[in-house]
């Protein structure tokens, strides 16, 4: 049971890294090469993709357009962004801009000989095998590829999140010294007056039994 329940545990750890991982917002620092729209045929990655209810042009297939953002990383591997609105669902940019992203990535695009380095504020993931991207919510041009990005909202939910959990545990601790250890104290001190009831309970029957016995005896004498 020990096995099965830290198995538990690092499945639970593991789905609530995995799910702040990709909502939290993440920094890239690359170079705009290009913008395009697509149409996309969604099946099982339909997840990792906006509602169609936030602007996008749906068939009665299901399908829509998609607006990507090609980069390129300062070492040259690259980098391909979904801009799709989110409006009121999840997670919660209430992002409604992508068409203005879209016009400043393709304002923002630029050559190997002469760069221009954006910084895309995004979240999600990038895997060619089921065809899913991040989606960015923000550009920025920036200085140079070495630029430092502080993630100060990330910074900010874990300390609040730690301070939830701190308070949370406080209280947890109060509440157990206050309510709970004393109900349990009152449990074992009632638990141990049974069992001396029932130890006395048992030596008197035990007493009686003897005398009884000691009656039949001095009878047959």
């Amino acid at each position: 049971m020990r096995y099965v329940k830290w198995t538990a545990l690092a499945l639970l750890v593991l789905f609530i890294a995995s799910f702040l991982h990709y909502t939290l917002p993440q920094h890239d620092v690359v170079r705009i090469v290009g913008t395009n729209t697509q149409r996309m045929d969604l099946g099982e990655n339909t997840w990792f993709f906006s509602a169609p209810d936030t602007g996008n042009a749906v068939t009665a297939d299901g399908n829509r357009d998609v607006k990507f953002v090609e980069a390129i990383y300062p070492n040259g591997k690259p980098m391909v962004y979904r801009n799709e609105d989110t409006g009121w669902g999840w997670p919660p940019y209430l992002k409604v801009n992508s068409f203005d992203i879209q016009a400043q990535a393709t304002d923002l695009t630029s050559t190997a000989a002469a760069p221009k380095w954006v910084l895309v504020t995004h979240y999600g993931w990038r895997s060619q095998l089921f065809t899913i991207f991040p989606n960015a919510v923000r550009l920025k041009q920036v200085e140079g590829p070495d630029v430092t990005v502080i993630p100060w909202f990330n910074i900010f939910f874990f300390l609040l999140v730690a301070g939830i959990v701190f308070m949370g545990v406080k209280m947890w601790m109060q509440f157990r010294e206050r309510t709970i250890d004393p109900a349990l104290d009152d449990m074992g001190e009632a638990w141990d007056g049974v069992e001396a009831r029932a130890v006395a309970a048992r030596k008197g029957a035990r007493t009686n039994v003897g005398r009884f016995r000691a009656w039949l005896r001095g009878l047959g004498q």
